[in-house]
C-alpha cells in the first residue's frame, strides 16, 4: 500500500473559476464608497429637482392664470388649475386693441425680429474680430489693452446711460431702431473674452500655412477662423438673442412712437391708469412673448453649458 498522500479531485470549472464570495453563496458586499457614492448622487438630483420645481412656479402662476377669466386672475387663484381651460384668451390678447384704437402685437414682434437679428450679427462680427486681433497679433501694450477692456465689465450700465441718451439725440436718433441697434457692433468684453480664449487654442501653424498660402489676414479671419468658432458662435447668438428679446428699459428710453415699439413695450400696454387691466389677457400674451426664449433654452441647452467651460478654458 502507498504510503504517499491522494490528491484531492479537481474542483469542476465552473467553481473554479468562480469567487470566494460565488462559492460561498452568498452575493458580493457594495463597499462602503459605493454607498456614499449613491447617496450623494441622489442627494444632488434631489437639490436639482427641488430648484427646478421652485423656479417652475412662476411660470405655472403665468400659464395657469392665462387660462382663467379675469375674475380668478384678479382673486389671486393662481395655483388650482382651471377648471375649464379658457384657450380664447390667447387671441383676444393678441388682437387687443391700444390706446390709440390700433392693434400693435404684429408691428411689436416684427421690430423685436429686427432689433433682434440685427443685435445677433453685430454681436458675432464685432466681438470676434476684437477677439482674433486679442489673441493673434502681437503688439505693444496689447495685454494692458485687454485689461482695461475687461475692466469695462465694471462699468454698470447705468453710469454711462444719460451720456448715451445725449449721443444719440445730437445724432438725431432718438424714436428710432437705431439706439437699439448700434451699440451691438462695438463688441461686448465679455463675449470678446471667449473669442479670444477659443481663438488662442487653435494651433499657429494652420495659421502659418494659410499666410504661405498667401492668405491675408482678413481672409484668415473669415475663411478659417470664423467657421471653426461654431460653438462660441452660438452661445454669443444666445446670449444675445436673449438680451435682446426681453430687453425693456433699451426701447423705454428711446422710442416714444407706438409703431416703433417692441414686444416688451407692447405688453406695457397692457397697464392702465389704475394698474393692470385684463390681467388674464397679459398673462396669455407674456406666455406668447417667452415661448421663442423657453424654446430657444431647450433647443441649444448644452450650448448653455459649453459656455461655462469656455470662460474657463486657458
Amino acid at each position: 500500500m502507498s504510503t504517499r498522500e491522494q490528491k484531492p479531485p479537481p474542483e469542476p470549472k465552473s467553481l473554479a473559476n468562480a469567487s470566494p464570495a460565488t462559492r460561498g453563496g452568498t452575493a458580493p458586499r457594495a463597499s462602503h464608497s459605493q454607498i456614499a457614492n449613491r447617496k450623494s448622487q441622489i442627494l444632488t438630483y434631489a437639490l436639482l429637482a427641488f430648484g427646478a420645481i421652485l423656479f417652475l412656479i412662476p411660470f405655472y402662476f403665468v400659464l395657469n392664470g392665462s387660462l382663467k377669466t379675469d375674475a380668478a386672475v384678479q382673486a389671486g387663484d393662481f395655483i388650482s388649475p382651471a377648471a375649464t381651460p379658457n384657450f380664447a384668451n390667447y387671441p383676444r390678447a393678441l388682437t387687443r386693441d391700444v390706446e390709440d384704437g390700433e392693434n400693435r402685437f404684429l408691428q411689436a414682434l416684427a421690430n423685436t425680429v429686427v432689433v433682434t437679428t440685427c443685435c445677433v450679427v453685430g454681436q458675432i462680427l464685432s466681438c470676434s474680430l476684437v477677439g482674433f486681433g486679442f489673441a493673434r497679433f502681437k503688439f505693444r501694450g496689447r495685454n494692458t489693452l485687454f485689461i482695461i477692456m475687461l475692466s469695462t465689465m465694471m462699468l454698470p450700465a447705468q453710469v454711462t446711460m444719460i451720456p448715451v441718451f445725449v449721443l444719440f439725440k445730437y445724432l438725431g436718433l432718438i424714436d428710432s431702431l437705431w439706439p437699439l441697434v448700434l451699440p451691438a457692433f462695438f463688441a461686448s468684453p465679455f463675449f470678446v473674452f471667449m473669442f479670444r480664449q477659443f481663438f488662442s487654442q487653435i494651433p499657429e501653424e494652420l495659421l502659418e500655412a494659410a499666410r504661405i498660402d498667401g492668405c491675408s489676414n482678413w481672409r484668415i479671419y473669415w475663411q478659417i477662423m470664423l467657421p471653426l468658432c461654431g460653438p462660441v458662435i452660438a452661445i454669443v447668438a444666445i446670449y444675445t438673442f436673449l438680451g435682446s428679446w426681453n430687453d425693456f428699459l433699451g426701447p423705454l428710453i428711446y422710442l416714444n412712437s407706438p409703431e416703433n415699439r417692441t414686444l416688451a413695450l407692447w405688453l406695457n400696454s397692457f397697464k392702465g391708469q389704475y394698474g393692470v387691466t385684463d390681467a388674464h389677457l397679459l398673462m396669455a400674451a407674456s406666455v406668447v412673448c417667452m415661448a421663442p426664449c423657453v424654446i430657444l433654452f431647450f433647443a441649444c441647452q448644452k450650448y448653455f453649458v459649453e459656455s461655462v467651460a469656455q470662460t474657463g478654458m486657458k
